[in-house]
Order: structure tokens, then sequence, then C-alpha cells
């Protein structure tokens, strides 16, 4: 089977900057985790709502955001994305005879979408970890921006999110691999149809390095408006699916202080990007 490269939408990124945190483990009372990402697409095709592959002008977006989760509680944990700083961008079209400029190029700049979130262990004292968390995403970007008003930094829209983290970590020798899983269901608004995502991620650190794999999907519950914003060329298409695969590996400088780095692939799409995803970033636990 031939893999496609694409993207992660906004529900993806929140999901992928858990690198080290996350899973069905909440953080100690008084514990924080920290990271500061860069994460950028640049795509020049999309997935049809039919899953092939359509080339487009060449757009790029690019999220400079904070991820943080705090123990209120040895079982209560406060969790935060903010893409402080959003950039959705449209390169100019020239004519490849004459050379000639067809169409200007554009950008927006704004804050992007937030998340929310409260996570609660269920379980804690057993091999096998189980948190439930609410995650609220707040409609702070830009959804109509640029000249026609096709560039976005957000959809606009309020959506609540219910999910459900399973983890264990095993002795192998004298390391300590981990496996989560994820499953959740996303209520959206605005016409948005409703989400079914999941997700599993498995990592070991050996030494000062850590390497995690992650597979996470999307699956539309096809209950929204027919036809609205189903073109592909945006992060914020209404019935979007896919299922990505992303590796991610992070150097411990300390056991406090370390930097990551992860690229995204995918094994199918529906009205998405078709091109990589990278990001990078330094995380700090408190």
């Amino acid at each position: 089977m031939r893999i496609i490269k694409t993207i992660f939408v906004i529900g993806f990124i929140w999901f992928s900057t858990e690198a080290m945190a996350g899973g069905g483990w909440p953080q100690p009372k008084g514990g924080m985790f920290l990271k500061l990402s860069q994460w950028w697409v640049i795509s020049d095709q999309h997935y049809t709502n039919t899953g092939m592959i359509d080339p487009n002008l060449t757009r790029g977006t690019y999220n400079t955001s904070i991820y943080a989760e705090y123990g209120f509680t040895d079982r209560l944990t406060g969790v935060l994305y903010f893409p402080f700083f959003s950039r959705a961008t449209l390169n100019e079209q020239v004519s490849g005879t004459t050379g000639q400029l067809i169409a200007e190029g554009d950008a927006v700049n704004s804050l992007g979408d937030t998340d929310l979130s409260i996570k609660y262990g269920l379980i804690t004292d057993k091999p096998i970890v189980i948190s439930a968390t609410l995650t609220l995403g707040l409609p702070l970007g830009n959804d109509s921006g640029g000249r026609d008003g096709s560039l976005q930094t957000g959809d606009g829209e309020f959506n609540q999110m219910i999910s459900i983290d399973a983890s264990r970590a095993f002795k192998v020798g004298k390391f300590y691999p981990f496996l989560s899983l994820r499953a959740g269901l996303n209520n959206r608004t605005k016409d948005y149809s409703d989400e079914f995502r999941y997700g599993v991620e498995a990592g070991i650190t050996i030494s000062k390095v850590t390497l995690i794999a992650r597979v996470f999907g999307v699956e539309s519950l096809n209950n929204g408006a027919d036809n609205f914003n189903a073109v592909g060329t945006s992060l914020f298409a209404n019935n979007t699916e896919y299922m990505s695969f992303s590796p991610e590996i992070a150097f411990n400088f300390t056991k406090a202080f370390g930097i990551s780095a992860s690229y995204g692939t995918a094994f199918s799409g529906q009205l998405i990007f078709a091109n990589p995803s990278y990001s990078v970033g330094a995380f700090l636990k408190l």
C-alpha cells in the first residue's frame, strides 16, 4: 500500500504535543509539564472527499504554541494547548511560461484555536492506569482571514470532547517502555460534523533519548451540514478524516529539561492537506 504524507489537524496537534506527558497518567499534585513547540506544514496538494489527491496553490500553516499540564491533586490535572502565534499563508502564483505574476500571495497572523482540558485519574494505583478527559475547544483563531477569507487559523466553532486514556509501563531488562490507548468523541457546533477520535502511542527511554511512535485517527460522524467547507485546502474543512503515523525523538539533557522533534505521515485522508508536517520543541518537567 502506498503511504501518502499528510499533516495533522488541530485535534491531532493537541494529541501529539503530549510527548513524555499525558496518556493515562495524571500529573502528581504540584507537578508540571511545559512544552514550547513550533509546528508547520507547507502543502501544494490535498485529499479530496473521495480520498484522492488533487493539487492546490501552495499554502502554509505555522503554529507556535505552549502545551502545559499541572497537577491540582494526584488525580486531577489541568491541561492547556495554546497556539499564541498562528500564521496561514498563500503563495503567489507565477506563470511557468512567461514568468508573469498571475495572483499575489497572502497571509494572516493571529492566535490559534486553543484547547483547555481537565483530566481525572479513574484508576491510578494499578498496573494499567485509566483517566478521563474533558476538552473544550476555544475558537480563538481567525476563521476567515486573507483577501478571499480562505486563510484560517481556526474553525470558528466551540467544541467539547470526552476521551478515555489507558496506559501501562512494562519492565524489559533495565528499561521501562510504555503503551497508551485513547478513544474520544468530539461534539462540534456551527454545522460541523461530530467526530470519533482514536490513537495508540508507544515509547521507550534509552539513556537520555526517548523514542515515541503514534498512530492517530479521526472519523467523521457525517451528521453536520452537507457540502459545508468541503474543499480540503484548509486545516478546518468539515468531515475531515485521516489515519496518521508520527514518530518522535526527544533528548533529555537533564531529568527536567529536553528537546524533541517529530514528523507526520498518513495512511489515508479525506478533505485535508496531503503533505508532511514537522514539529520541534523544548520541554520542562517540574
